[in-house]
Formats: structure tokens, sequence, C-alpha cells
């Protein structure tokens, strides 16, 4: 018992340290970055308000969500803080400006997060084409995977195709430097990841998992995360000579040896240095390789900064 409050000490010391590790840069450093100041008209429809015919794909900072389809997950008091990483329905994230989704699936073609499992993908999908139908030139990169421990739902490849197919932009390496403008009227890449079927091929309506990139680590310490996100976006190659999408998640996972197992006031520990992290990109010299940022419990900050920052891109400030 005792050995075992010592370490919940240390734990809990450690947690304190690394969140005054990133409180005191963020005091020393700011969050000014260029782009910093732009806030979006619409966020709704941010992409057109760049300028569709003007914004490279490549050149766009992607703001994105971790476990995106997890709204209602669980029982609500009981085991959905858990798991539960997005208080917003994949509909309004996506009105909130929202351009990249983390969906995962198990066999029976039902979302779920680890053993938890909440409403069907036909919900996802159903958001997805209705957020579509009300916009013009929004692009999305939906990233749909066969969640670890469960099997690829049965002909998962045919059902995405017969809900989406009019919307699919096809594997295509050319994509990455081609124009909003470019790649209409189509307007997902969607990116599925099945753990044991056929992957997809290049020229398929779909992309395989060497698309989406990420080097996430599994830890709840704030400042830990925050420097492994630098460190490997700092050894990816520029966005503009890149032919997959990179991304970074400003997120913290609850631990089991830590009392703090919901995922809102873990994340929290790292959740508001989104735009401290842009900053720190550009400190470190690899603000030319940030792409996808995602982020748990998206809001309309974490939104703006990836927009300001991909509207500097656009406009030749950095």
């Amino acid at each position: 018992m005792g050995s075992h409050v010592s370490k919940q000490m240390e734990r809990r010391k450690a947690i304190s340290t690394e969140k005054k590790t990133l409180c005191d840069l963020h005091d020393s450093c700011g969050e000014t970055f260029p782009g910093s100041d732009y806030r979006p008209a619409d966020r709704k429809n941010w992409m057109a308000g760049l300028g569709p015919e003007k914004v490279h794909i490549n050149q766009i900072v992607w703001p994105g969500t971790h476990d995106s389809a997890t709204n209602k997950i669980g029982i609500p008091c009981i085991s959905r803080p858990f798991a539960q990483c997005q208080s917003l329905s994949i509909y309004q994230q996506l009105v909130k400006g929202t351009r990249v989704l983390d969906v995962r699936v198990n066999e029976n073609r039902r979302v779920c997060h680890g053993i938890l499992s909440t409403y069907s993908v036909d919900v996802v999908i159903n958001d997805v084409k209705k957020f579509l139908s009300e916009t013009q030139s929004e692009i999305i990169i939906l990233e749909i995977r066969t969640e670890f421990g469960h099997q690829d739902p049965p002909d998962f490849d045919k059902y995405l195709e017969e809900k989406l197919g009019e919307f699919l932009i096809h594997q295509d390496d050319h994509v990455f430097g081609k124009t909003i403008a470019e790649l209409l009227p189509k307007r997902i890449i969607c990116v599925w990841k099945p753990s044991k079927s056929p992957k997809p091929k290049a020229g398929s309506p779909f992309w395989s998992a060497n698309y989406v990139k990420d080097n996430w680590i599994d830890t709840d310490l704030p400042s830990t995360k925050f420097d492994s996100n630098l460190k490997h976006l700092g050894e990816q190659q520029p966005v503009s000579s890149r032919k997959f999408f990179y991304r970074v998640e400003n997120t913290v996972t609850p631990q089991a040896d830590n009392p703090v197992l919901c995922v809102k006031p873990v994340t929290g520990r790292i959740h508001g240095y989104a735009r401290l992290f842009i900053t720190q990109c550009f400190s470190k010299g690899c603000a030319d390789r940030l792409q996808i940022f995602s982020t748990d419990f998206i809001d309309e900050d974490f939104v703006d900064a990836c927009v300001g920052f991909t509207h500097a891109r656009v406009e030749g400030k950095c």
C-alpha cells in the first residue's frame, strides 16, 4: 500500500511539473505566429473564404478531431467520461471548421472506442453528406479504421463507395499539388484502414493507411507529448515535398496507473497550448512541416489557429 501511495504522489508531482513547464513556456514565448490574428468570417465555409483557386492541398493546416464520433459513446456519467473525446456531433464539428475526421468502427459497422460502441457509422456518413450538401468548396479528410481488437465490417469498402462515391477523390499522389478548385466537385479524401481486408490501391476511390502517418505516444504528461510532437514533426519533410499527410495530435491520454482516468480533465492539460505549439514550430524551424493538427473537444480557437496559419501560407507570409 505504501509503495502504491508513493508512486501516485510521484505521478502527481510529474504531472504538476510538466503542466508548469508548458505554462512557463507560454509565458516566455507567447502564441504569436504568421496568421495568428486571422479569424475566418465563416468557419463553416473557411476554405471557400480563402479562395479554392488559390489554396493547394499541401498548403492546408487541417484542423482535425481525435476519436471524432464519440460524442454519445458509453453511458452518460458512467462509462462515457472514460471514452468521450468530442462533445459535438460530426455535423457540428464540420460546421465549426473541422476538416479531418478520425472514425473507428467494429465488425457491426458501429462506431467504437476500445470496447465501448455507439451509433452506426450511418450517422457519421449522413452528417458528412448533410454538411457537403450545404457547402460547395470544403474538402474533408475522412479516416475510417477498424478499431484495434475488432474485425473488419464485411464489404465495408463497397458500403462506403455506395454511400459516398460521388464525392470521393481517388488515390493519386498528384492531389497534393492541386488546388481545391482543381479537385471539385469531388470533396472527400477517404482513408480506409482495414485490419485484414485488402488495402486500397493506387487509383482506388479510397486512400491507404500509408497516406496518413503520425508518431503517437501513449502518455498523460503534457510537456512530454508536446516535446515529442515537435521532435517527430521536425524529422518530417516539408509539406511541399511530401506525398502523404502527417498528423500531430495535441492530446494526452489517461493512464491506468493514475487516479484521473476521465478523458476531459487529462487532455485538458495540453488542450490550451495549440497556438503555443504552432509558435514553437516556427521557433524550431519546422513550421513548413505542420499539416494535420488534431485535438480532443475541438473549439473555435483551435480552428482559427489552423485556418490563420493556412491563410498565411496561401498569402506567402511564411
